[in-house]
């Protein structure tokens, strides 16, 4: 493999965690010592991304880059967009980090997003966090923007594909399933009138299996079937919220 890097374009990875309370968003701790009393020292967040190396295809180098970030390869993961606005380096600060990285300064970046249950990330590198992902901290270059993006496409997919899923352990509850639809779209639920339309689907599948210990009453188990729903389901909605 050619491992040389293409210096105009980079992909930066979305990825989306849910903790059975919030949607939140991986984020990798950037800072550089400025030894120039001109400047502040740089100590902020940013998505994590990288260069494409030259013989590499854009879907290689995001499982490439995903997989550096959290030793994770076989996730559901999706294109979504290009970034490459001539004026996406808009601060001082950006500018003087990728002067620092002797980055050319304008960068195509190939956007994607990645869905996984946030406990299957090993956190044990203090320089990669979780954020809510509607308290996110002051981040660098475009990656707010990057995030509104790659959420607004999430909230489209998960009511006509099954991608809420891969939020889930294998085995869920109904409850965990109507937390992981309200933290993608910020919408409350009736809790009722959710739980008539799920089990009525067939791909949901009961099974004769109940989580205790964490309510008084103990949750019967749920499995998604992609089997039953490939078979039967049309691309409409998933579950008519």
């Amino acid at each position: 493999m050619d491992f040389r890097k293409i210096s105009n374009i980079s992909v930066d990875c979305v990825v989306f965690g849910f903790d059975n309370a919030n949607i939140n968003i991986l984020l990798s701790n950037r800072k550089l010592k400025m030894h120039d009393l001109r400047y502040s020292d740089i100590d902020d967040w940013v998505l994590t991304g990288d260069h494409v190396f030259k013989s590499e295809r854009l879907d290689e180098s995001a499982t490439r880059i995903f997989k550096g970030l959290t030793g994770l390869d076989d996730v559901y993961k999706k294109q979504f967009r290009t970034f490459g606005n001539p004026d996406r380096i808009k601060n001082e600060k950006d500018s003087l980090w990728l002067k620092s990285s002797g980055v050319d300064p304008r960068v195509m970046s190939v956007a994607y997003y990645f869905l996984l249950p946030s406990e299957i990330v090993d956190l044990r590198d203090e320089n990669i966090k979780w954020f809510p992902i509607r308290e996110l901290p002051q981040l660098g270059f475009d990656h707010h923007e990057i995030i509104a993006c790659a959420l607004e496409d999430l909230k489209q997919k998960v009511m006509s594909e099954p991608v809420i899923f891969e939020f889930l352990p294998d085995k869920f509850t109904l409850n965990e399933l109507q937390l992981a639809y309200e933290s993608v779209l910020n919408i409350e639920i009736d809790n009722r009138n959710f739980r008539k339309k799920a089990i009525s689907k067939t791909y949901i599948v009961p099974l004769e299996e109940k989580r205790v210990g964490i309510s008084k009453k103990p949750a019967r188990l749920f499995m998604f079937s992609r089997d039953i729903y490939e078979k039967t389901c049309s691309r409409n909605h998933i579950i008519n919220i």
